[in-house]
């Protein structure tokens, strides 16, 4: 099975100036990061303020449980990357195995979220409603970060999301997640042997995809080794990143690629 490489660099989000000297370079970080918090307390606030409902209408708040367990900036965060990659093998069999366990969906911990969040790993998924990251993996409220794209590809606005997640909370796994019976690759794979012309911006979708199509099988077989070689073409890309690729090398974050089956509900590559 070819593990293609994705079609030329795709496109980041650009940056201001570069500071001139080291400590301006640690002035500037702290100011992104000051600015991201402060971009995050504020919608918090705005949420709060929304929940209020009209004008002058006072809304009962929710009885406050006497004890919070689970707290959201403990356990998670002193996570490795296997070990963050093992729980959510374990939530995939509970899945598979119909043994799910909910967890983290009480009152508590929803009144434990507002005051901030530490999943434990950040999954890049297709936009297929039969695959939900949080149901295939048996997580809860504040376990997992996800962004999700037709086929995974890659653009700036979901580098920048991830790059969120890795950079401001720490998170030590990411996983892009194909699936079985993709649409996007389907229709890269359909684009490719056809030359179709497709709508705005589906054209971009399947160009991303097109250069990692396997040409060594065909049917569901080609789709399963196309979705394996782009989703692994979307981790190598991550990986490389200039804000990513130190913390891959000093293990502080495992960049993995997997795919879902949805005839056996199984993430194929994870363990």
């Amino acid at each position: 099975m070819s593990n293609c490489e994705a079609a030329g660099p795709l496109p980041t989000p650009s940056s201001p100036t570069a500071p001139s000297t080291a400590t301006d370079a640690a002035t500037h970080g702290n100011g992104r990061r000051a600015f991201l918090r402060t971009a995050l307390t504020g919608s918090a606030a705005l949420g709060a303020a929304l929940a209020l409902g009209g004008a002058g209408q006072a809304v009962a708040a929710p009885a406050r449980p006497t004890a919070a367990p689970w707290p959201l900036s403990s356990t998670p965060a002193a996570m490795t990357p296997n070990q963050a990659l093992k729980r959510l093998v374990a939530g995939n069999n509970r899945w598979r195995a119909g043994a799910q366990q909910h967890p983290h969906e009480s009152a508590a911990r929803r009144l434990e979220a507002v005051s901030g969040q530490q999943p434990f790993a950040l999954v890049l998924s297709c936009i297929d409603s039969r695959v939900p990251p949080e149901l295939v993996f048996d997580q809860g409220l504040g376990d997992l970060m996800v962004v999700r794209s037709a086929g995974c590809v890659l653009d700036s606005a979901v580098i920048g999301s991830l790059k969120y997640g890795v950079l401001e909370l720490n998170i030590p796994l990411l996983v892009t997640l194909g699936h079985q019976h993709c649409g996007a690759v389907k229709a890269a794979i359909q684009t490719a042997e056809t030359g179709a012309q497709l709508p705005e911006h589906l054209d971009y979708l399947v160009d991303r995809i097109i250069p990692s199509i396997d040409h060594t099988t065909t049917g569901e077989a080609q789709v399963d080794a196309t979705t394996n070689a782009f989703t692994r073409s979307v981790r190598d890309t991550l990986s490389a990143e200039v804000d990513i690729a130190p913390r891959v090398a000093d293990g502080r974050i495992k960049v993995v690629s997997a795919r879902y089956q949805l005839t056996t509900q199984r993430v194929h590559g994870l363990a």
